[in-house]
């Protein structure tokens, strides 16, 4: 079947979201994906350029072996620059969106979990960036508390 047949058939997804309270004035916008057929929880982050994952945390779903080193630095996350690995992920679902050999970025999100865990909130796995909401042209829904892709990049 023809690349674009596929995507008209695959359609939208729609994710529910986890709206979690951050100290007094704040919240947090969480996700279950799988990686590699195991459940993660990812933060949803509008703007963040690319997703991000835990360089400790990723090894529940993925080997340290198929590591390498990226000659870029990473900025945000409350860090000037931090240094980053590489990792190939064989299968990222997010709802019954997909994605095959997905290329993602390791970080140590320790310092966010570390918060998280002050708070009595859950870790999360990595941060869902705009690589992916970009392409797959995300909505937030704030009112549904939903994030809606469309199953294929355009």
């Amino acid at each position: 079947m023809p690349f674009f047949i596929a995507c008209m058939l695959s359609g939208k997804t729609v994710v529910p979201i986890e709206l979690i309270d951050i100290e007094e004035d704040g919240s947090h916008l969480i996700i279950k994906a799988k990686i590699n057929n195991k459940s993660a929880r990812l933060l949803i982050d509008t703007g963040a350029s690319r997703s991000v994952f835990d360089k400790e945390r990723i090894l529940s779903f993925v080997h340290e072996s198929t590591f390498s080193d990226h000659d870029k630095f990473s900025t945000g996350l409350g860090t000037d620059s931090m240094p980053t690995s590489i990792a190939v992920i064989k299968t990222f679902k997010i709802g019954e969106m997909t994605i095959k050999d997905f290329e993602i970025v390791l970080l140590d999100l320790s310092h966010v979990n570390g918060s998280y865990q002050k708070m009595g909130l859950l870790p999360i796995d990595g941060v869902l960036g705009n690589d992916v909401m970009v392409d797959h042209k995300a909505v937030v829904d704030y009112g549904k508390l939903e994030l809606k892709l469309r199953a294929c990049k355009w």
